[in-house]
C-alpha cells in the first residue's frame, strides 16, 4: 500500500509564505534556502548540529553545504518532488532554534557580546 503524496505549493505560495515569515529564507532551483554566518568554524559545527537533531526529531532531512563561516540549509520534500508544508514547518523551527538570542529574553543572559571567544553565530 503506497501513502499519497504531500501537496506541494506553488512558486507563489512558497515566495509568499517566506516573505512573511522567512524572510531570509528563499526558494532557489526548488529548494527554499538559507545561509546562517558563523564567525568560525566551531559555529559552523554548533549550527549543523542543530539542524541536525532537527530534522532527524522531525524526520524531514535537508541537505546541508558548509565552510569555515557559514551553512548553508536546503529543504524540498522529495516525495513530493516539491515544496510542501513539511519544508517550511522545519524551516521555521530551524530558524526559531539557530536565531534564538537567549539574552533578549531577561532570564538567560547569552553569549558575551563582542567577545569571539565564545561568538559561533552572526544574527542577522
Amino acid at each position: 500500500m503506497s501513502t499519497p503524496r504531500e501537496k506541494t505549493l506553488t512558486e507563489a505560495e512558497v515566495t509568499k509564505w517566506l516573505s512573511e515569515n522567512l524572510p531570509h529564507w528563499r526558494l532557489e532551483d526548488g529548494w527554499i534556502r538559507r545561509t546562517y554566518k558563523t564567525t568560525s568554524w566551531k559555529g559552523t559545527l554548533m549550527v549543523i548540529n542543530t539542524v541536525g537533531h532537527l530534522a532527524e526529531a522531525a524526520w524531514h532531512h535537508p541537505d546541508i553545504t558548509a565552510s569555515y563561516a557559514w551553512v548553508e540549509v536546503r529543504l524540498v520534500t522529495h516525495s513530493a518532488k516539491g515544496i510542501t508544508e513539511k519544508d517550511l514547518t522545519l524551516a521555521k523551527k530551524i530558524e526559531e532554534v539557530v536565531h534564538w538570542q537567549p539574552g533578549k529574553d531577561g532570564v538567560l543572559e547569552g553569549t558575551p557580546a563582542g567577545d569571539l571567544r565564545f561568538s559561533y553565530i552572526k544574527y542577522d
